[in-house]
């Protein structure tokens, strides 16, 4: 006799501690981009208000970790790289948004494992995003 719970495979977000986790994790990345000098570049690319972009990337990342699709069911596919295109990310822009990224991830997720999981096709990503040199 087996248990269906033990057989159970769970998601990311879930592994992650779901949506308390994902919006301390996105609160805390706009506070470093808000306050770090490294992170000025990045921080330049964006409007006065930090409000909108912490909502959609809370979205993306519910989304993206397996939670519900939050970000998808408002706005469509996400075509990151598209809808970036008006703003230039070069590498500065990026290395800050990796930056603030990667201590944010540090700072709210306990596992090692798991923020290795995260953080490498974010990076990956990231370098994507990036349309000037």
């Amino acid at each position: 006799m087996t248990d269906d719970d033990s057989l159970r495979t769970i998601t990311l977000y879930e592994a992650l501690g779901g949506e308390p986790t994902i919006r301390a994790l996105v609160r805390r990345f706009y506070e470093l981009m808000d306050s770090l000098p490294e992170a000025r570049e990045c921080r330049a690319i964006h409007g006065p208000s930090l409000a909108g972009a912490e909502e959609k990337l809370y979205e993306y990342l519910t989304g993206w970790t397996g939670g519900p699709q939050l970000y998808q069911d408002k706005y469509g596919h996400p075509m990151l790289r598209r809808r970036h295109l008006p703003a230039p990310i070069g590498p500065r822009e990026r290395d800050g948004w990796l930056l603030c990224f990667r201590r944010a991830l540090n700072e709210t997720v306990e596992s090692q494992q798991l923020r290795d999981i995260v953080f490498e096709p974010i990076q990956q990503l990231a370098f994507h995003m990036q349309n000037k040199q």
